[in-house]
């Protein structure tokens, strides 16, 4: 094999990697928090007594669940301007990803919801505690203890899918590299520099995941 490596030609480039690094992390996180945000208001709707809103969220799931997330990306971003809103690469990114979580997070969430046993929930109601302080004290710590491992998962998950909102021109990492490709003509270096990347962005946030499980729900301080 005649192929001469040369990862130091990158170096140069180094701006732009962690320009890229901090632009998934954002859209990471932020994707994180209005994506469960999102979820647990349609999983809320889909264990409500009214038929309609459960309708509203099973429509929404399965919608959001059974299309590829390139196009719901495409229909945001090219889409939506056909309408009159036309929204920056990022923020269209940071929309679909939201609703596309939100969707995931809300079967994770509902499922969660419905595995506390329905003894407890009535224990709770007969010692005089409203429907919101049961979920509160009752319901919602034990939901969530049984989907974390689920839910973390996803976030993972959704944090490497963000390198599909390049394709609309979005300036992730993964955005960065194939700048940084078209200027070196280094494809092997350069992506394998920025799988590394995405490597240890995933364990870093296995680890933090993993941190605040055992401080929650296995160091829980006694009452």
């Amino acid at each position: 094999m005649s192929y001469n490596f040369k990862f130091d030609v990158l170096l140069r480039y180094t701006d732009e990697i962690a320009k890229g690094v901090l632009l998934t992390l954002q859209f990471s996180v932020a994707t994180m928090v209005c994506g469960l945000a999102i979820g647990l208001v349609v999983a809320m709707a889909a264990i409500s007594p009214f038929r309609l809103l459960r309708g509203c969220a099973r429509v929404y799931v399965e919608a959001l669940r059974n299309t590829p997330l390139l196009v719901q990306l495409f229909i945001v971003f090219f889409g939506l301007p056909s309408l009159g809103i036309k929204l920056a690469p990022n923020t269209a990114a940071l929309i679909a990803l939201s609703i596309n979580m939100g969707a995931y997070g809300a079967e994770i969430l509902r499922a969660g919801f419905e595995s506390v046993r329905r003894s407890q929930i009535e224990a709770g109601r007969s010692l005089g505690l409203t429907a919101g302080q049961t979920f509160r004290h009752v319901v919602l710590f034990q939901a969530v203890k049984s989907i974390y491992p689920a839910l973390a998962s996803q976030f993972v998950l959704i944090m490497l899918t963000t390198s599909v909102v390049s394709s609309i021109g979005a300036t992730e990492l993964f955005h960065q590299a194939a700048f940084i490709d078209s200027r070196t003509y280094r494809s092997f270096e350069t992506y394998t520099l920025i799988t590394l990347s995405y490597l240890v962005l995933t364990l870093g946030f296995r680890a933090i995941f993993a941190g605040i499980y055992w401080a929650v729900f296995v160091r829980r301080p006694r009452r």
